[in-house]
């Protein structure tokens, strides 16, 4: 029985992996990746994860997830990922701030560290500047911005649109390859 459609689920890197279906579907520890099906026999996802102790709670990556991911694998044997070589994390943003430069969002990602050599560094981010858009697409989140940071960005030059103090700056930065 499906329960739900569109969920939301942290995988244990942290990253946030979209799209899951909810399922009452019997899963236990060991026997994930087996397929998720109607009751035609229409592989629909790939169950993925349990929560323990929440009675039957059970989730599945969706089929068109799974295509995706074992397409790369077969073709490049990994999924690629961009990255731009921060620690951050999700902040609020000062209500005169969002009005002062009518933003989309009441929060965004401040940068905790920028890592050594990295496209943050050369693109001149800071710790303590705060990321509210990649590419004019708003950024309210940690994982908004790992969301933006596809494959498609590896080595392109992307605008990162920043509040340092109170000035907004539109930064050059060109994400570099996730390392596994």
């Amino acid at each position: 029985m499906i329960s739900a459609l569109g969920r939301s689920l942290r995988s244990y890197s942290g990253r946030l992996i979209e799209d899951v279906i909810q399922t009452d579907a019997s899963l236990n520890p060991g026997n994930s990746g087996g397929p998720l099906v109607t009751s035609d026999g229409q592989v629909v996802g790939v169950n993925t994860a349990t929560i323990m102790g929440a009675q039957g709670l059970c989730f599945a990556i969706g089929i068109n997830t799974a295509k995706f991911v074992a397409g790369r694998l077969l073709q490049e044997g990994r999924v690629r990922r961009s990255q731009i070589g921060v620690e951050a994390q999700t902040t609020p943003l000062h209500r005169r701030l969002v009005r002062f430069y009518d933003l989309a969002q009441d929060s965004g990602v401040v940068v905790i560290s920028v890592e050594q050599g990295s496209p943050a560094q050369r693109a001149g981010l800071r710790e303590g500047d705060v990321i509210i858009a990649l590419d004019n697409k708003p950024v309210a989140g940690v994982d908004d911005l790992q969301r933006l940071l596809t494959d498609a960005r590896v080595g392109v030059s992307t605008s990162l649109t920043v509040v340092r103090h109170t000035e907004k700056l539109e930064l050059k930065v060109v994400p570099e390859e996730a390392k596994a």
